[in-house]
């Protein structure tokens, strides 16, 4: 078979020969399908087109002409149904042994075994598809998938232009609402913010696919790579908010998509099939679109998400469409709309008028997200549906803390999110005023309130919050927005940054907890526990450190140089038992001695700690206390363990609650077999930061929390209410003889005595 390149030149060139002719529509594709057959040496090829919302067959060579405008299936129905509801292609070399096959006896297809099929895209959406057909069964070639992808692309324009399609049931499927609406989504940056809906980005329309000069097309996009690359340089070099942040690593890993020679050489490997570069561009998106559908790896989708900016960035200086929501300026408060957004379109944007972000996509792992934080933009993503119920101007009223965006809001809608802004700027005013009040409980027991961060940036509030200290520093966030594995140079100036930030406040570093639903695209799949059934009990955390030494000893050598002169407080996540406690250490040991030998300045003392978050080690801690600097219980995880309930699974998320008599007696059990050894005891987790739970801890006797920088302000003011003996003695008799609804019973005990609960 000739090469793609070749293939599909010939076809375009015929299409457009034959779309230019006088012959009426039928006649058309008739022939379309023709010099598609005879170009890919195709037994069979039939295009399917989206009609009164069926897909209809229009045209086919080497069917039964008698199914034409009689064979319909519904989106999703059938091989053809499902290549058009999930706009992807199928390549198969048995089609009926597939799942979704379905039988049509009026097509002649029985005899026919290998199938191929691409969807014909029209704005985002498949209006149709376009189906080859062979009798040997054999998988098709990828030259092959390739040539049909660009013949598809291209006829998506030609037969929208001769009006075969009824684009008003490809596109209305997501319907213009006027009434108000309430979208619900994932909380990314918590917040609240108000302002009227624009969107992202225009639609840029392709008016011209067929190229008449292929040199000249290549010049212009060649041109367009430059000026855009010029600009991701000009825009990396100006980020404004702090200085050696982790978004920094964000864009260098924007940066090297910019400058990929593969993304480049496919474009023009596309234009040399005969499209223009808007038409090239347009059709290697369109391909990513597709194996990003198919990509199970969130950190990896994200980075495709990062390559598809940097598409539409490049078919709009192509186009001479330069203009973002961004270039052309926002003209007051806005809540910006999009499908999904890169890291440096956010950065593009005026950051007085942008109020908050609202996304189809997103996850928390997102690049856009570690950005927006820095820029303390709230951002709620995973609203599905969103561009079909908002118009450009809609007023939105966005709490991304409760993940909801209130559209086209009604009087009363807007009389409560004014009352909630309005208690919550005087809540966080009151909170600011105890930044220096130290958390005394009423008879006088002091609470060492700490926060978690994750990021350099995360560090100033330390100040803003008044906390104790870095309770949970999470050092595999570096890790994960690194293009690859971060060196030890960038790891040790990234620990000596946040310890010098933090002052005399204790940092305590967890060791990288990678693996499982955390992977990394650049550790090799089977190490990094992607494939795990339960990501959360597997191959990750410790577990998986310690089973790549060169990945422990490079961490463990830059927190221990980081930390030079001063002290170390170190934690090992998820240890299980005693033994990995001690392998861990002795990995730290070993390159302190190596230090040591190099006259390197080390630090002036090493605390080690471990977080309890597998039950196991509960049973243990007899033999490991005695190892132990301090402890850190970790109840996201544990609570999941000790249920056996994943918390991400919405059907289990409030099903187990955190003041669960099973929970509060395993916590309990923990702090009376720690009695007598002189170790710090600290709860990390979200659990910490919730004022009725916190309450229940300081009750079994902890006295350290480490919580998000929010709830700081709420715990400090709640500590100052209670009488920590009788908080304990009421504690005992709950779980001494449990009863049916222990937060009922908290929350009257709460409400007699005035403590501020919720």
């Amino acid at each position: 078979m000739q090469s793609a390149v070749s293939a599909a030149r010939s076809i375009l060139t015929n299409l457009h020969e034959v779309m230019a002719s006088r012959s009426n529509a039928q006649a058309k594709l008739n022939q379309v399908v023709e010099i598609i057959g005879e170009n890919l040496h195709s037994e069979v090829c039939s295009i399917y087109l989206l009609r009164e919302g069926m897909l209809e067959l229009f045209a086919t060579r080497g069917l039964e002409q008698s199914a034409v405008h009689v064979t319909r299936l519904a989106v999703g129905e059938g091989l053809v149904g499902m290549i058009a509801a999930n706009v992807e292609m199928l390549n198969l070399a048995e089609a009926a042994a597939h799942p979704d096959f379905l039988y049509r006896p009026e097509t002649g297809e029985e005899k026919f075994h290998s199938f191929a099929g691409v969807p014909i895209v029209r704005r985002e959406r498949a209006v149709g598809a376009l189906i080859v057909q062979h009798v040997e069964p054999r998988r098709y070639e990828e030259i092959e998938i390739e040539a049909l992808q660009t013949v598809a692309m291209v006829l998506a324009e030609l037969i929208s232009n001769a009006g075969l399609v009824d684009e008003h049931d490809a596109l209305s499927a997501s319907p213009q609402f006027t009434e108000p609406q309430q979208l619900t989504g994932l909380p990314l940056v918590k917040g609240l913010a108000a302002g009227h809906a624009v969107f992202h980005q225009p639609r840029i329309n392709i008016e011209h696919v067929v190229a008449e000069d292929t040199e000249a097309e290549i010049q212009r996009v060649y041109l367009a790579f430059d000026k855009m690359r010029e600009q991701i340089d000009k825009m990396a070099s100006q980020a404004e908010f702090g200085v050696g942040g982790e978004h920094e690593a964000v864009l260098e890993t924007y940066k090297m998509f910019a400058y990929d020679e593969g993304w480049s050489r496919r474009i023009r490997e596309a234009i040399d099939s005969g499209l223009t570069a808007e038409a090239a561009i347009e059709r290697v998106q369109q391909r990513t679109r597709m194996r990003m559908r198919q990509i199970d790896d969130p950190l990896l989708a994200e980075r495709m998400h990062d390559l598809e900016d940097l598409s539409n960035r490049l078919l709009r200086m192509v186009s001479g469409q330069v203009g973002t929501a961004a270039t052309m300026g926002l003209r007051g408060d806005a809540i910006l709309i999009a499908r999904n957004l890169g890291p440096a379109e956010l950065l593009e944007y005026d950051r007085r008028r942008l109020k908050g972000v609202v996304l189809e996509e997103g996850s928390l792992t997102a690049h856009v997200v570690i950005v927006a934080r820095a820029m303390g933009v709230p951002v709620l993503g995973r609203v599905q549906g969103l561009r079909g119920f908002v118009r450009e101007g809609d007023e939105i009223l966005l709490d991304a803390t409760m993940g909801i965006a209130n559209i086209r809001p009604g009087g009363a809608v807007i009389e409560a999110f004014e009352a909630r802004s309005a208690k919550n700027r005087e809540k966080q005013a009151a909170y600011a005023a105890l930044r220096d009040v130290e958390p005394f409980t009423k008879d006088g027991e002091r609470v060492t309130i700490m926060v978690n961060a994750g990021l350099r940036d995360d560090v100033p509030m330390l100040n803003l919050t008044g906390a104790d200290g870095i309770g949970l520093f999470r050092t595999e966030f570096q890790f994960l927005v690194s293009a690859t594995l971060p060196q030890r140079d960038r790891q040790t100036k990234l620990y000596r940054d946040v310890l010098e930030a933090a002052g005399d406040k204790p940092v305590v570093f967890r060791t990288v907890d990678i693996g499982g639903d955390k992977s990394l695209p650049y550790l090799r799949r089977q190490d990094d526990g992607h494939d795990d059934e339960n990501p959360a009990m597997g191959w990750r955390a410790l577990r998986l450190a310690l089973g790549r030494e060169g990945l422990m000893k490079a961490q463990a050598r830059s927190l221990l140089e980081a930390a030079g002169g001063r002290t170390l407080n170190v934690m090992f996540p998820m240890v299980s038992e005693p033994w990995e406690f001690d392998a861990a250490k002795a990995v730290f040991e070993k390159q302190l001695e190596f230090l040591k030998a190099r006259r390197k300045m080390l630090p002036e003392q090493i605390r080690y700690g471990a977080m309890l978050e597998v039950p196991a080690l509960a049973e243990v801690l007899d033999v490991l206390a005695p190892k132990l600097s301090f402890l850190s219980i970790g109840t996201n995880d544990l609570t999941q363990f000790l249920f056996a309930a994943d918390r991400a699974n919405p059907k289990l998320a409030e099903r187990y609650d955190w003041l669960s008599p099973a929970i509060m007696r395993f916590m309990r059990r923990v702090m009376q077999s720690l009695t007598g050894h002189k170790i710090d005891v600290t709860v990390c987790g979200e659990m910490g930061g919730r004022r009725l739970e916190a309450l229940a801890l300081i009750g079994l006797g902890i006295r350290r929390l480490s919580i998000t920088p929010a709830s700081v302000g709420p715990i400090k003011e709640m500590v100052r209410q209670i009488d920590t003996a009788e908080i304990a003695q009421a504690m005992d008799r709950w779980l001494n003889e449990p009863v049916a609804d222990l937060r009922a019973a908290m929350i009257a005990w709460a409400e007699e005595r005035g403590i501020d609960w919720d």
